[in-house]
């Protein structure tokens, strides 16, 4: 079974959400990421996902390695906690004052091949940097997130203060006003969408977008950034969203 929600005028087209991706954003937005199947079975009613559809998914995630089933307890695996890591760190990002300094990273190792290449992109992007030119990587250091210390082995990192405008220089790293466009039109989305599993196909979408946001300090920012209202509305929906499928206090 799929879902879909059409694009209104102003508003974002959305893929559809699989069985599989329901039960994923259910256990992604619960701590700790894991439910019963007799829960997984009743919480996917709300979606219009039906029973032997989610038993169907469920075993094929197991098979997959995407979840650990222990005594019909349904766990995210070591992978996909991960992820959920990630999401809750778009969501409540670990930001500090900003002195003017930006992180660097410029890659010193050789000899990666592509896919070793595109792999380190990732974790670069992850980590919410952006490249200047080829091997270089930067933002501004406002945010207080662990580095993996297996990327000590393939780049240097310093603090520096370009001689560039630093609103300029953020505003070339990343396309601020197409995110908040972006941002504003799935806002608007999720308050004109009432049936539970059209908002789950929106928020789907919000927190991949969120992933991207480079949490910038206030003062890059072009005005009425919409981070932060973006976050708020998800966090609620969501929340409201959860405890309706699963019960109160399921969080």
């Amino acid at each position: 079974m799929r879902m879909n929600v059409s694009a209104e005028p102003g508003g974002v087209d959305l893929p559809p959400l699989s069985a599989r991706s329901v039960v994923l954003s259910l256990l992604l937005g619960t701590h700790p990421p894991e439910l019963a199947a007799k829960d997984l079975v009743r919480g996917l009613e709300l979606f219009d996902v039906g029973g032997s559809t989610v038993r169907a998914a469920l075993s094929r995630m197991v098979a997959a390695g995407d979840l650990r089933r222990t005594d019909g307890v349904y766990r995210l695996s070591d992978r996909l906690r991960e992820r959920q890591r990630r999401q809750d760190d778009s969501l409540h990002p670990d930001t500090r004052a900003w002195d003017g300094d930006w992180e660097t990273a410029v890659i010193t190792s050789t000899g990666r091949g592509p896919a070793e290449r595109a792999e380190l992109r990732t974790r670069l992007s992850a980590l919410r940097l952006a490249e200047l030119r080829e091997g270089v990587w930067l933002r501004p250091a406002n945010l207080g997130r662990p580095w993996p210390s297996d990327l000590g082995d393939v780049l240097q990192r310093f603090t520096a203060r370009p001689a560039a405008p630093a609103r300029d220089l953020a505003a070339s790293l990343w396309p601020l006003d197409a995110w908040a466009a972006t941002a504003r039109a799935l806002r608007a989305q999720v308050d004109r969408t009432e049936r539970p599993a059209d908002r789950m196909t929106v928020l789907a979408a919000v927190v991949r977008h969120l992933l991207a946001d480079p949490v910038l300090p206030t003062a890059l920012l072009p005005a009425d950034w919409p981070g932060p209202v973006l976050r708020s509305t998800y966090d609620r929906c969501q929340r409201e969203l959860t405890e309706t499928a699963l019960g109160p206090g399921r969080r």
